[in-house]
C-alpha cells in the first residue's frame, strides 16, 4: 500500500511540474501579438486658411415688388395679364371704361376754346387802354388777361381731363412678373383698389437672421451660397451664389441680426420660397483637422494620432466647424498624422494599421 501511495505522489508531482513548466514558457507578448491591428485611414493636422461657414435660413423675396392699383373709379373692361406673366415697365395691365373720362376731356376742350376767345378779346380791348399799359409790363398784362378770361383755369382743366383719361390704362409700374391678381374683368373698381403685385423676379434677395456671436465674421460684399429648402442636397447644380449687401446694425430680442443677401441669378428660386444661406468667413493661419478625426469621450473631444503603429489619445479644445474641418485651439500640433476612420471605439495605445482602401 505504501508503494501505491508513493507511485501516486510521484505522478501528481510530475504532472504539476510539467504544467508549471508550460505556463512559464508562454511570454505575455504572445497574447498581445494575437490582437489584430485595427485598419484605419489617416489625415493631417495643418495650419491653413480656414473657411468658417455660417448657416442661416430665410425667405427669398423680390428685390423690388410694387402693387399695381387703380387710380380712378370705373368698370374694368379688359384685363391684359395673367399670373406668372412677365411684363415690362409701362406695359398695359388693365383697361377701364373711358366714356366718362372722354366726356370730361371734351368738356375741358370746349372750356379751353371759350377761354381762349375771351383771352384774345381782352388783349384787343386792353391795347387801347394806355393807363393800364403804363402800369403793367408785357408779361404781367398777359398773365392778367389769361386769368381774367378764364384761360388759366381752362388749361388746368384740360390737363386734369387728360390725366384722368390716361388713368383708364393701368400700366406696369416696374418690369417683372404678375402675381396675386385680385380683380376680374367687368368689376366696378374705385381709386386705390389693388389689381395685382408686380415682382422683379430677375432681381431676388434673401433676408436671413445671424447669431450675434457670428455677426463679427460677416462683412458687406461677402460671397454666399444659397440652397432652396426643397432641394435634395447641397449640389453645385442647385447652388445659387449671392453677395451680402447690408447688415442691420441692431440685435433683436432673440439675439439675432438681419443680413440681406442679393442673389446673382434667380435660378429655380421663387419669391416667398424658403432657402438656406451659407456665408463663408475666411480665417487665416488656423490649426485644423478633418472633421472625422474628432471623436467624443465622456463629452470631451479627442483626436488619435499614430506613434509606432499605436493609436495615441489626445484631448483637444475645438473651435469653429465648417462641416469638413474643425479648428483645434489646443492639445495638438501641426503636421501630425491623425486617424479619421474606425476611431470611435479605439483605445489608447491600441494597435492600428494604416490603409488606403
Amino acid at each position: 500500500m505504501n508503494k501505491t501511495l508513493l507511485f501516486c505522489s510521484l505522478i501528481f508531482f510530475f504532472s504539476c511540474g510539467v504544467e508549471t513548466q508550460e505556463i512559464e514558457e508562454i511570454p505575455m507578448e504572445t497574447f498581445r501579438d494575437e490582437v489584430k491591428a485595427t485598419p484605419v485611414k489617416v489625415g493631417q493636422s495643418q495650419r491653413k486658411s480656414f473657411d468658417y461657414l455660417i448657416n442661416a435660413s430665410g425667405k427669398i423675396e423680390a428685390e423690388n415688388q410694387v402693387m399695381s392699383i387703380v387710380e380712378r373709379s370705373g368698370y374694368l373692361i379688359e384685363l391684359k395679364v395673367e399670373e406668372g406673366q412677365q411684363v415690362k415697365k409701362g406695359d398695359i395691365i388693365a383697361l377701364l371704361d373711358k366714356t366718362d373720362s372722354e366726356l370730361e376731356w371734351e368738356k375741358a376742350q370746349v372750356s379751353l376754346r371759350t377761354a381762349s376767345a375771351e383771352y384774345e378779346s381782352l388783349k384787343i380791348v386792353s391795347s387801347v387802354e394806355t393807363t393800364f399799359s403804363e402800369n403793367l409790363d408785357k408779361n404781367s398784362r398777359d398773365e392778367f388777361w389769361r386769368a381774367s378770361s378764364g384761360l388759366l383755369a381752362a388749361q388746368i382743366a384740360v390737363r386734369e381731363a387728360e390725366n384722368n383719361l390716361a388713368k383708364t390704362e393701368v400700366k406696369a409700374p416696374i418690369t417683372g412678373a404678375i402675381a396675386d391678381l385680385k380683380i376680374k374683368k367687368g368689376s366696378l373698381v374705385n381709386a386705390g383698389d389693388e389689381i395685382c403685385l408686380v415682382l422683379s423676379t430677375r432681381s431676388l434677395e434673401m433676408k436671413v437672421k445671424v447669431l450675434e456671436s457670428d455677426i463679427s465674421y460677416v462683412k458687406k460684399g461677402q460671397k454666399t451660397e444659397v440652397y432652396p429648402v426643397s432641394g435634395t442636397s447641397d449640389s453645385e447644380r442647385e447652388k445659387i451664389t449671392g453677395t451680402v449687401t447690408s447688415i442691420n446694425p441692431k440685435v433683436d430680442e432673440n439675439g439675432l441680426v438681419q443680413v440681406t443677401i442679393k442673389l446673382s441669378a434667380g435660378g429655380s428660386l421663387l419669391s416667398g420660397m424658403n432657402a438656406r444661406a451659407v456665408i463663408r468667413a475666411p480665417q487665416n493661419n488656423n490649426l485644423v483637422v478633418p472633421k472625422e478625426a474628432v471623436v467624443y469621450r465622456s463629452g470631451r473631444p479627442v483626436v488619435f494620432t499614430i506613434d509606432n503603429n499605436e493609436a495615441i489619445w489626445n484631448y483637444i479644445e475645438v473651435g469653429k466647424d465648417n462641416g469638413r474641418e474643425i479648428e483645434v485651439l489646443d492639445g495638438l500640433e501641426a503636421d501630425k498624422t491623425v486617424i479619421v476612420s474606425n476611431n470611435v471605439q479605439l483605445g489608447h495605445q491600441a494597435a492600428v494599421q494604416i490603409t488606403t482602401d
